[in-house]
């Protein structure tokens, strides 16, 4: 055998192929925490609309309930939607913690769709945006109503 059948990658070629998978690895861990965030935030603006226009705990917390456990529960977060039947990956279509988890773990794959996650990051700030509307909304009507 040759010394060019035997050759090793250069310092700089590990280098290189290291730090590019860490890059990846850190931007879909950012990604991931961006996955998290978004959908608090749309939870803090229903939760806070709800609470202006109801003015009742109890309200608040049973609207909130019903909101939020059946869009875990008809994701993927919980169960694989091939499982599932048709009607749940239908409903997950329009699902925003659906869209949460499909966007971040798209980014934590070696070879990440960053389409898709454009996709249902996109998907997200605009719920974020409307939801941030709707609150500001209902605050403005509390206002009025004082």
């Amino acid at each position: 055998m040759t010394s060019a059948t035997l050759s090793r990658p250069s310092l700089d070629d590990v280098y290189l192929r290291r730090s590019g998978r860490s890059l990846t690895a850190v931007v879909g861990v950012g990604v991931t925490v961006l996955t998290a965030v978004l959908p608090a935030l749309i939870f803090a603006a229903l939760s806070n609309a709800v609470a202006l226009l109801t003015r009742q705990q109890a309200t608040l917390i049973a609207i909130s309930q019903f909101t939020t456990l059946p869009l875990m529960f008809l994701s993927s977060a919980v169960m694989d939607l091939h499982l599932a039947p048709s009607w749940v990956g239908r409903f997950a279509a329009y699902n925003p913690v659906e869209w949460a988890v499909v966007a971040a773990r798209r980014a934590m794959l070696v070879h990440a769709d960053w389409s898709t996650v454009r996709t249902r990051l996109g998907l997200l700030a605009v719920a974020v945006l409307v939801m941030g509307f709707l609150a500001i909304r209902a605050f403005r009507a509390y206002r009025k109503s004082t």
